[in-house]
This record gives structure tokens, sequence and C-alpha cells, in this order.
């Protein structure tokens, strides 16, 4: 099997190449991607649906077996690691994960290019946003109206009671309700920004991209439920890549250029894994070294998260079952030295879950928007049936601590201000754990218990408090955090998650920085043939959902491509 480019990835940025990359009826294109198929008339109702709590729950669309330590290396002595939820399936996060359709503020381009990556500052990059978007709330330079994905803010009608107090509380404590999470770049609350289109539906790009038209195209193929093992070589040059279909049986696919679309996880452990990465972590294994780039799987980033809920009154819960929940931000700055505008952010969730007990729960979900911590993955094998060792080290700077538990304060204080009064029940601290995502977890058991608990917690009255206090947050208290400094600390140290946005693994930078891993074109440094196009690449982490971003970044190396650059 032979091809003139092979794409290993089919998520967000995979399917995007893919229909860039095919225009062209004289270039071959085959797409590898090992999840299921999403296509027209080929989609399930949780992916299809606004949304998205089912779909990053179903084990068959993530890479069940991927792991993640999450607190700072010195809190995880000891601590096993959470499952953390990787999209495996056409598509990638655009299919499963949480709509939003964000940019990011202009410094964080402009930092890009700061740090290496000449070419993606925003005044280069903003174009290509326009480009691939059709919003139909806004126009103007900031904004475009004719891409493949169509992005559109919740109506009067729809938005959930509880969001559009927690908005008018926080308008009245000086953060104003702005229109537009896409126009300047400047702090208030926003009704988020989400890419469902004009039939109320997800956009994954494996729709909005891989169109039926698209899909017809002679000079191109798509692989799914095919897992890329590692990339062939001959000498520093690739030939092609090694991929494994149902049965354990492997077989090679021969190119004249691989790009890779995997993910901030995948995409540099198949760079190790084929012997591009760390010399000395790769002699370990004995794998042979063709390139000793330091940076490969370093500079991995993350949004360090907490969260701060409360149990709703009846007639403040979401009305529609299956809408949207992530209906507003709330951006704003935390003011501590360095740090740029905007820098923090909590998203207003209508909904804590997709489940009888989520449902009763609304929340302040908060991120570092532009956090320092720095961490690294590394091969735990040279199987690639194992999956790599995946180290965060959230919190490890301690900037990052000082602005989370600033957070769960400032969140504190907005639910329980007077304006929330009858829009809210007790207050409690809150956090995805691994406790919270097994309870989540589809399954009759797990509704009746959750069902139960549901039932009681309505029917408790006075005792709500109690029964939260010793059922959901173990005997934490809000007040008890907000009293005590170290015990504040402490909970937010073992408790900080993810927001599900890895990045950095493979960053972009100029050939003589030995961390660079990728060249400002996507191609990887010391070697021929190879090219990264995924959240991977980004030199740091974009104030931001990085949905929208590494659709932009795997248009413009597309662009590349296609110019012969």
């Amino acid at each position: 099997m032979n091809t003139d480019i092979l794409i290993l990835g089919g998520g967000s940025a995979g399917c995007v190449l893919a229909a860039r990359l095919s225009e062209d009826p004289h270039r071959d294109v085959l797409l590898v991607e090992a999840g299921r198929n999403v296509s027209v008339g080929d989609i399930p109702a949780e992916v299809q649906a606004r949304y998205p709590g089912r779909a990053y729950l179903d084990s068959t669309n993530i890479w069940s077996g991927l792991t993640a330590l999450m607190g700072g290396a010195t809190r995880n002595a000891g601590r096993r690691p959470r499952r953390y939820e990787q999209a495996r399936i056409l598509g990638g996060g655009s299919a499963i994960n949480a709509l939003m359709a964000n940019r990011g503020a202009p410094g964080d381009y402009d930092e890009w290019e700061a740090l290496g990556a000449e070419g993606w500052n925003w005044e280069a990059c903003l174009p290509v946003f326009r480009a691939l978007e059709a919003d139909r709330d806004f126009d103007g330079p900031l904004h475009g109206c004719n891409g493949p994905l169509v992005l559109r803010r919740i109506g009067d009608a729809q938005i959930s009671p509880f969001v559009h107090r927690v908005m008018t509380t926080l308008d009245r404590r000086g953060y104003p309700i702005l229109p537009d999470q896409n126009g300047i770049w400047e702090d208030g609350t926003f009704r988020g920004v989400v890419a469902v289109d004009d039939r109320g539906q997800r956009q994954p790009t494996s729709l909005a991209y891989l169109t039926p038209e698209v899909r017809r195209r002679p000079n191109l193929t798509i692989l799914t439920g095919h897992a890329a093992t590692r990339l062939l070589f001959e000498g520093a040059r690739a030939i092609g890549a090694e991929v494994e279909a149902a049965g354990n049986r492997r077989f090679a696919i021969a190119a004249r250029q691989v790009v890779l679309a995997a993910g901030a996880i995948h995409s540099p452990t198949l760079l190790l894994r084929s012997g591009i990465g760390p010399a000395e972590e790769l002699r370990a294994f004995g794998i042979p070294v063709v390139a000793d780039r330091r940076g490969v799987g370093r500079n991995l980033m993350e949004h360090p998260s907490i969260a701060v809920a409360t149990w709703l009154p009846p007639r403040l819960r979401e009305r529609n079952l299956g809408e949207h929940h992530e209906q507003a931000i709330w951006r704003y700055s935390s003011g501590l030295p360095g740090a740029p505008a905007g820098d923090m952010h909590a998203a207003i969730l209508s909904r804590a879950g997709w489940h009888s007990v989520g449902l009763r729960t609304g929340s302040l979900f908060f991120w570092v928007n532009k956090s320092w911590s720095r961490g690294f993955l590394r091969l735990a094998s040279r199987d690639p049936s194992v999956e790599p060792e995946v180290d965060f080290r959230m919190l490890s700077d301690e900037r990052d601590l000082v602005r989370l538990k600033a957070a769960l304060r400032m969140g504190g204080e907005v639910l329980l201000d007077p304006g929330m009064d009858g829009a809210r029940d007790v207050v409690f601290p809150a956090s995805y754990t691994p406790r919270v995502a097994r309870i989540a977890v589809p399954g009759a058991w797990n509704a009746m218990q959750r069902g139960a608990l549901a039932r009681l917690l309505d029917w408790a009255g006075p005792l709500r408090t109690a029964l939260i206090h010793a059922v959901v947050t173990q005997g934490i208290t809000l007040r008890g955090l907000l009293s005590d400094d170290d015990a504040l600390t402490d909970f937010v140290r073992t408790n900080v998650g993810g927001t599900w946005h890895p990045s950095g693994t493979c960053r972009m930078g100029r050939a003589d920085d030995p961390q660079a891993v990728t060249s400002p074109l996507g191609a990887v440094l010391g070697v021929e043939g190879v090219r990264v196009a995924d959240a991977s690449v980004m030199p740091s982490i974009p104030r931001a959902n990085t949905n929208m971003p590494t659709i932009m970044i795997a248009e413009r190396i597309a662009g590349f491509i296609c110019d012969g650059r």
C-alpha cells in the first residue's frame, strides 16, 4: 500500500488535513484513524447531540487505557494516575468534547512567534480563523461568514435560568455581560461560542470537513479502525509507517510524506517509538536513534482546573436535557505579576454531569487560562499497545496554585452572593476526581445509585447540606476551606484536574533551539518527510479551549504543504 501523503490520526486536525490536501486531484492522500468512523448517516446519537456528556464517557470513543498524573510532582508520590479521556474516533475531540469554539487572545499567537514560531503571530492567524468559521451572530473584521464550521451563541429562550442568574450576579460585581467571546479581548461574562450547525447538532471535523463530496474523491482513502504503531525510515528520511488493524495484523504503508495529527499525547509517542526523541531514553528501550530531539514529549501543557458547585432548586434546572451545558463563560484577570489579561476562565455550567445528580447541580468550573506549569510524557514500553507515562505536573509552578486557590474563593463568593438567593442551595467544592468519573460511567447499577442519591437529596430538605458533605464531598466544606489556607492548598493540590487540553509536546521553534521539535512549517527537525500538525506544536498554551486553535494549525500547515513549503 502506498500514497503521496500519509496522515496519522483522524482527529480535529487530521480530518482538516485530509480534506485540504486531497483538493489537488493529483495528490493521493491516506488518512489513518484508530477509532471508529463518523460520517453523515453513520453518527452515534450521543456524538450528534449538543450535550456531550455521554460521548466522552463511552469507552469506545476514547483511549480507555490512557492515564495521567495531574498535580505537581511533589504531591504525586504514592498517588495513582487518573484516567485521562482522549478521543479515539474520527473527528477526535471535536466529536466528543464540549463544542466550545473560542480562539484565545491575540497575545497568545504573538507569544508563539516570540518563542520561535516565526509567522504564527495574530496577524497571520486571524485570517485563517475567519476563513474556517461561519459565525451566525456576528460579522466584521474579527469574524468569518463562509467557513465550514457554523458558530453561534445560545439564545434567550434556551439559556438556563441558573446560568443567567450567575451572569447577572457577576455583572453587578463588576464583570459586565458582553456580547461576543470572540470579539475584542476583554474581561467580562459572555455566552459561549459553540460549533453547532443550523439543525442544532454537533459538527465534528469528520462531518464539517469530510463531507460526502470530499469522501467521494478518488484520491482520498480513509482507514478507520487502524492504529499507527511507528514511522518507517531509510536513514533520516521517512518512507511511511507501520499500521495495525484488527486482530493485531500489521502492515506497512509507503508514503512520500508523513503528517502526524494524533494529538499532543500520541503524536510525540509515535515519534519516540520511531527513534525521534531524547537519545538516552530511546536507547534504554532498545530503540535505534534516528534523531536526538530532546524536546519530544516535553513542554506538556494543560489548563489546571477546580470547581465550585451548588445544588439547584427545581425551577433553576436545565429544562432541555439535550441542551449544551457550557452556556456561558466568565473571563477575568488575576492581577498576578507577569500574568496577561484574561488569564483566568470559568465555565458557567447549567449542569455538572449528564446524569440525574449532574442535572441537579450547577457549577463554576475554573481553570488557569494561561498556565505556567509544564509536564512531560515518555515511553513506558516500546510495545505500541502500552500507553506512555504522562505527568502534567500541574501546579508545579506556584503561580498556578495561587491563581486556582483564588478562583475557588471567588467562586464561593459569587454563588453565596445575595444576588443568587433563591437560585442556589448548598454550595460546595468540586472537581472531576476518579471517584466522580467512576460514578458517571453509564450503566444500570450506576444509574440506580445516582437516581437514589438524586431523589434522596431532593427530599432531604434541611438535611441536604449534611448529606452532600457526607456523601458527595466526603466531609470537605467550602466554609472549612475558605477559613483554613493550608486546607485550601491541600484540597486544590490533591483535586486539581485538567480540561482535556493537552498541548505543546512537539513544539515549534528555531532550528538552533535544543527543545524545539518542529519548525514553524511543522517539519520535524533533524529528519526529512515528517510533519506534525496538531496541538503538539503549540509553543505555549492559548487562553482558549484548544479545538479551534488546533483546527487553525491544521489549516495553516495544510496550506504550507500545498504551497510546497
